[in-house]
Formats: C-alpha cells, sequence, structure tokens
C-alpha cells in the first residue's frame, strides 16, 4: 500500500549473500507494478543490476556446478540457461504485466502476425529484434507448443540456405512457407476456439463486475452503531427471524440451534444473549447425525428468512450488485469463510451471492416491477 494505494506486485525466489565470501541462501525477490523491488532492501531495476553484478544477489546457487554444453543447439530440448541478463529481461516483463502492458512475448506475437500480414524483409528484422528481446530463457515458451517450441521461428529468421542455429537443417523457401502455414493453422484454431468459446460462453456478462467485497469480522463492545452499513450482512448482526415456527435473535442463533440433537440444548442456544454466546453452545452440544448434509441447506434458508423479513437489510445487500463476497474473520470455521491458504470454502460468500441474486429475481419478476 501506498499513500492508500493498492500496488500489486509478484515474486520469485533468488539466491542472496550478506557480504562476499559468504555462504549464499534463497530469499524472496518482490516486484511491483511501480517498478519497486524488494530483497532485503527496496531497490529497482537498476539497482537489482547491480546487486546482481556485485555478487549480492545471483539467479542460480552459485555452488551447483553448470550443466554441461549441449551438443546440439537444434537438437536440444532444453532452454538456454537463466542468466542475470536473462533474469532483468524477465523482471522487466513482469513489471511489464503487472501494469497490464504488453510482455516481451506478447510484442514477439504481434510481430509474427504484421510478418504474416506483409512478409517483407523489414518486418522480418522486426520480428528477429522483437524475439531476440524475450527473456533467452523463455523463447521455448514464446509459441506455446512444447512439441516445436520456438523452432518454427528460428526457422524463419533464418535466411535461405543457411542452417538453423548452425548445427540444423538448411533452409529452403518451402521450409519458411511451411512455418507460414504453421502460423495461419494456428491462428485458424484460436479463431475457431473463440467462436465456439462465443457460443458456450454466450450469457457471460459483458463488462467487468465489481471489485470483492470483503465482509469483515467486527466486534462492537458498546452495541451496534445505528448506520452499521454492510455489517448487516453478518450472520451476528442482530436481526429477528422467524424460521421452522421459532423466532431467533440473529442469523447465528438460528443455525447453531437447528444443529442440536437435543431439544434443551435447542431452547439454551435459541435464548443465548448473542449470536457468538449462541455459537460456543452450539458448538459444545450433540449436534444432529444428519447435520453435514443439511447444514448448507438450512444457512441457504436462515439466509432467505434474514433478508426477506427485513426489506431494509435487502436493500443494503442488493446494493452490492454483483461484486464477489468474500466473507472473512476468526470465528467461524474455514468451510463458512474466505481463508487465502486454500483451506476457505467461502459459503457464506456464496451463499450471500445466491440470496442477493433471488432477491433481485422477485423484484423483477414482481407484477408492476
Amino acid at each position: 500500500m501506498v499513500d492508500g494505494e493498492r500496488i500489486d506486485g509478484t515474486w520469485c525466489h533468488i539466491w542472496r549473500c550478506y557480504q562476499p565470501g559468504s555462504e549464499y541462501y534463497l530469499d524472496d525477490l518482490i516486484v511491483f507494478a511501480d517498478g519497486a523491488i524488494t530483497c532485503g532492501e527496496r531497490t529497482d531495476l537498476a539497482g537489482l543490476e547491480k546487486m546482481l553484478a556485485t555478487g549480492q544477489l545471483a539467479v542460480t546457487n552459485p555452488e551447483t556446478p553448470p550443466l554441461p554444453d549441449q551438443s546440439s543447439k537444434w537438437a536440444s530440448r532444453r532452454s538456454e540457461a537463466l542468466t542475470p541478463e536473462g533474469f532483468l529481461l524477465d523482471v522487466a516483463d513482469r513489471i511489464e504485466a503487472l501494469n497490464e502492458r504488453p510482455t516481451a512475448g506478447q510484442r514477439c506475437r504481434d510481430a509474427i502476425q504484421r510478418f504474416q500480414q506483409d512478409p517483407a524483409e523489414s518486418n522480418r528484422e522486426l520480428l528477429r529484434a522483437a524475439y531476440l528481446a524475450v527473456p533467452p530463457h523463455l523463447r521455448i515458451y514464446v509459441l506455446g507448443d512444447m512439441d516445436r517450441q520456438d523452432r518454427p521461428l528460428r526457422i524463419l529468421l533464418t535466411k535461405l540456405g543457411e542452417a538453423v542455429d548452425g548445427d540444423g537443417p538448411v533452409v529452403t523457401a518451402q521450409m519458411h512457407q511451411d512455418v507460414l502455414d504453421y502460423f495461419a493453422r494456428g491462428d485458424e484454431g484460436v479463431r475457431s476456439e473463440q467462436e465456439r468459446r462465443a457460443i458456450q460462453h454466450a450469457d457471460d456478462p459483458s463488462e467487468p463486475g465489481r471489485p470483492t467485497l470483503v465482509s469483515h469480522e467486527t466486534v462492537y463492545p458498546q452495541g451496534w452503531p445505528e448506520q452499521p452499513g454492510l455489517f448487516v450482512l453478518r450472520n451476528e448482526y442482530p436481526a429477528q427471524i422467524v424460521f421452522g415456527g421459532d423466532s431467533y435473535a440473529s442469523v447465528l442463533h438460528g443455525y447453531w440451534a437447528l444443529s442440536a440433537a437435543d431439544a434443551s440444548d435447542r431452547s439454551r442456544i435459541r435464548d443465548a444473549a448473542s449470536g457468538r454466546e449462541a455459537q460456543d453452545l452450539g458448538g459444545r452440544a450433540l449436534h444432529r447425525s444428519d447435520w453435514p448434509d443439511i447444514r448448507l441447506a438450512v444457512m441457504a434458508e436462515l439466509l432467505r428468512a434474514k433478508f426477506t423479513q427485513h426489506p431494509e437489510l435487502a436493500r443494503v445487500l442488493v446494493s452490492t450488485g454483483d461484486a464477489r463476497i468474500s466473507y472473512t474473520g476468526l470465528s467461524d470455521s474455514p468451510f463458512w469463510r474466505d481463508v487465502h491458504d486454500g483451506r476457505g470454502r467461502n459459503w457464506m460468500g456464496r451463499l450471500l451471492e445466491l440470496t442477493r441474486s433471488e432477491l433481485v429475481a422477485q423484484q423483477l419478476l414482481r407484477p408492476g416491477s
């Protein structure tokens, strides 16, 4: 965060040492969209280049012996070695991608299309420059074809009568045409897939949706504020609901009371002083044997009751539009909340989105709407 603005970033591993002659250890290099780079200290591309040149950072473990030289460039299936120069190009590309600008690989593909439209020598030279701007260790991936790798480009950039890579086949006019035909087939495949996707995904929204809405768990020791805003979406928010013939002070009261196998436990949970107290009592009670199978449906019905019985709360939920709802906190299990370590199922957020869509549909289908 910089002056309240979120700056996106990405990261990779790098080898680092504190001082000349000391051992290298694996560390995180973090790259941000504004060009800032951190690895123990804050720097930029020029600073990163200096740190690599002085040996403070290394792109591979200096103690690992290098791979043997490739006997044939043409026959090799191995990418070129990762070098400091190639790594710097890669980092610069990451910054471009974070800013949603074309990367070297995308610029190379644009140059391919330009050459297809006009195979003049000037465009071939532009294509050569675009290809050589791709980080060397990533060139074999630029076409997205791991069978041919980047061989079609290497053929196309080799002059007639010369051997590709110095030890490969001698290039002929037919080989150049075969490469252009290969690119044309790829373009046709992309167009065909785009047409198929346009039909299959015809109901996709044409405009990007709202940013994700994060629902935070918040404690109000002195009671809820007069204008709680989006906190009304929380299950602990006190909103009296009637469900199954019983009245509950909040969704949490209803959910945990209905989970209990014993009638006396259900009564104690229903009458708890707060939603979190109801949760604590419910967590200690013996649950119904079928609870794992029905709990999602019960929660969905409780949310419908809450927002249909409280129109003012429904308006708040509907006001979130089509935003994804990330339901966070610590009191609920990862089954219900959003946890960024892969365990979170975010079922509460998903059920709130479902309830929202049902409320909107009811408004649209209501006579006179």
